[in-house]
């Protein structure tokens, strides 16, 4: 925070704010007095918290959780024990759809660092390289390589397809909750 923002803080305001996203409250606390302390400006604890309960119920809905977990983001443990149950469902799938993208992101980056080798081991060649055999059985391993990673690419889409539908199928089962 500013020193402006410190000198006109409405608290309650800024601790709902902060609930609302999910922040650590002892972190988060911590950095706004840091801030405010610069500014000689003492900030209001007891008016935060109160701030930053009304703010949780708003971050800890099933929907945001798989919002958040499908984003990569990381969950501090924030929600009351009444509202966890939904959010961590929502965020452990999100999880899940996060890794597999994570997974099929990997594997085309393999690829495509295994096709640069391969124009390079073809310019080698082309050059008329004293190693042939060698850079020739390496571009047919890469090959190889490529096919197998793009059969495995396949099988992950497709297990990432089932995950997006087990995401739409919890959209639709958490949607009367948040209404």
């Amino acid at each position: 925070m500013s020193k402006e923002e410190c000198a006109v803080a409405d608290w309650r305001v800024i601790g709902e704010q902060d609930g609302a996203a999910g922040y650590n409250p002892q972190d988060r606390f911590a950095r706004h007095v840091k801030a405010c302390a610069k500014a000689g400006i003492a900030a209001n604890q007891t008016v935060w918290y109160q701030g930053y309960q009304q703010g949780l119920p708003r971050y800890c809905t099933p929907l945001n959780g798989l919002s958040v977990g499908s984003q990569g983001k990381s969950y501090g443990n924030v929600c009351p024990a009444n509202l966890e149950a939904g959010f961590r469902e929502g965020y452990d799938l999100g999880r899940v759809y996060h890794g597999k993208k994570r997974e099929i992101n990997s594997l085309e980056s393999r690829i495509r660092s295994l096709e640069q080798s391969i124009r390079n081991d073809e310019k080698l060649l082309a050059a008329g390289t004293n190693d042939r055999r060698t850079v020739e059985r390496r571009i047919d391993n890469n090959h190889r390589d490529i096919r197998d990673m793009e059969r495995d690419i396949g099988r992950q889409q497709a297990e990432l397809r089932r995950i997006e539908e087990d995401m739409q199928d919890f959209r639709y089962r958490a949607a009367p909750l948040t209404q």
